[in-house]
């Protein structure tokens, strides 16, 4: 078993050996907070997208699709708030440069029998209440005390009052006073459009997905011969200047969101409905891709943490190596984005319901997840390390739904003609319905080896009794490691139920 505090390290060493993640531009140093995603990677995001799509889209009936521009007027970033509220508190340490999210700083004063012995301060991590503990005692030995070390109550450094942030500790030097005073960061990229750059050409790179979905909600209703409840889909690139991205491709500055907002009806007893049937809905479907519930759970956020127009948030949380965080948000926002862009636009958004032969401006469900955060789960819940007949083996557990490559074909060894030819028809016949690939390099073991490591759900070899008897090959399943004979007829039937769900 593979322990917290490695395995995240261990997860980027093989996505960066194996061909899934690189860090952007590695080449001249990086770009912290970008990645790039190599030809194992594209694959597995395409197939999520892809799996995302098909289920709450093609699937469904009361859904459409959309894709909006990165770039968009920036009135539409003023109406929705984004411009003037699209931040996170950010903290500065005078002395080292180094730039930190108040609200990922910890800090906590130390006492004992009541008497203070300073502070201590850590970046949030999954390990930071043991660290501030042994930092704790290692203060006390200092000072020499005697007496009771009290309980270290670790809180966020925005929560903190002003004269007790002033005693907190850089996490970067350990010299009291030198982090500045919590301030607001807007988040947003700005860009410039057209010859000339002043304060009439700033544009902004798109924080999120949702808004290109309300600034178009007039033209799918005029287009789209949509009947409440309805929903709009999207995936595509969003941006945020992230104080501190980390936790690999956790956060960072560049990502992809698959994001709906699924448009109702008024009343209280319909929006608390329609987001419960969601959060069921998202759960379920994260299931179809690999992710059970040993791993999801969910947290509701508190009234006095929601935006000011939402009325319910809840987030699906997944255990990753570093902690649990949100994988998924589901919020009931109302119908603040429609109102908004009503007010700013000056055009009439209202939806009317032929059945109640009403107008209105629907309220709305949004549920909106990551790709890249999904991609992140999706290969931590895979990850193991096992032995198979006395060998240490690493393998990707992917669900063949997911699975960038679906089936490793294989000649039983590569100088037999016969073998090969017979092998290469097969991949050739398979390559028309997955992604396979063909491998005739090694022993046959060490090429089983070589597909689990990458998460190929299924291995095909071509032997002796294949072109001697009666035509039938071994399949292998990664999972079990065990084998079965199928003819080529039943092994496409076999595969065609495993992998098309």
């Amino acid at each position: 078993m593979v322990s917290e505090n490695t395995l995240i390290d261990e997860i980027v060493s093989l996505c960066k050996r194996r061909g899934f993640v690189f860090q952007s531009s590695e080449i001249y140093g990086g770009f912290n907070g970008f990645f790039d995603y190599g030809p194992l990677g594209v694959e597995l995001r395409r197939n999520i997208k892809d799996a995302w799509w098909d289920d709450m889209v093609r699937r469904r009936d009361d859904m459409v699709g959309l894709d909006s521009g990165i770039i968009m007027n920036p009135e539409i970033w003023k109406a929705s708030g984004h411009v003037d509220g699209f931040s996170d508190p950010m903290v500065d340490c005078k002395d080292s440069k180094m730039r930190y999210r108040a609200d990922q700083l910890f800090a906590a004063e130390i006492k004992v029998d009541g008497d203070s012995l300073g502070w201590v301060c850590l970046l949030e991590s999954i390990s930071m209440q043991d660290e501030a503990e042994k930092k704790a005692e290692l203060i006390k030995r200092k000072a020499a005390k005697q007496g009771k070390l009290e309980a270290v109550d670790l809180r966020p450094f925005d929560e903190l009052t002003q004269d007790e942030q002033a005693q907190v500790p850089s996490p970067a030097t350990g010299k009291v006073g030198a982090l500045t005073e919590p301030r607001d960061f807007n988040m947003m990229f700005e860009t410039s459009v057209g010859a000339l750059k002043d304060g009439s050409s700033t544009a902004y790179l798109r924080p999120e997905t949702a808004q290109g979905i309300f600034a178009n909600f007039k033209n799918i209703v005029d287009t789209g011969r949509v009947k409440l409840p309805f929903g709009i889909a999207q995936i595509g690139k969003a941006f945020r200047n992230e104080i501190t991205p980390r936790n690999f491709i956790f956060r960072s500055r560049e990502f992809e969101q698959m994001e709906i907002e699924y448009f109702i009806p008024q009343g209280e007893e319909v929006w608390q409905r329609y987001h419960r049937e969601w959060i069921d809905t998202r759960r379920s479907w994260f299931g179809s891709i690999g992710l059970t519930s040993e791993y999801l759970g969910e947290e509701v956020h508190p009234k006095e943490k929601l935006a000011h127009y939402a009325k319910a948030c809840t987030d699906i949380t997944f255990k990753f190596p570093f902690g649990e965080h949100e994988l998924e948000g589901i919020a009931a926002r109302g119908n603040f984005d429609l109102s908004q862009h009503q007010i700013h636009s000056g055009k009439n958004l209202e939806f009317f319901d032929e059945g109640t032969k009403q107008k209105f401006l629907p309220h709305v469900i949004e549920p909106s997840l990551g790709v890249d955060r999904t991609f992140l789960a999706v290969i931590c819940s895979s990850y193991q390390v096992d032995e198979v007949e006395g060998e240490k083996r690493t393998v990707l557990r992917f669900h063949p739904r997911v699975a960038p490559i679906k089936v490793g074909v294989f000649p039983l060894v590569k100088n037999k003609p016969e073998l090969v030819d017979r092998a290469r028809k097969l991949y050739s016949n398979l390559q028309q319905r997955w992604n396979v690939i063909y491998d005739q390099s090694g022993a046959i073991g060490r090429r089983y080896r070589r597909i689990d490591e990458v998460g190929v759900p299924f291995g095909v070899t071509v032997d002796f009794d294949t072109i001697e008897g009666d035509g039938s090959v071994t399949l292998r399943d990664r999972d079990t490691t065990n084998q079965q004979r199928l003819s080529e007829e039943d092994l496409f039937s076999y595969l065609e139920e495993k992998i098309n769900l």
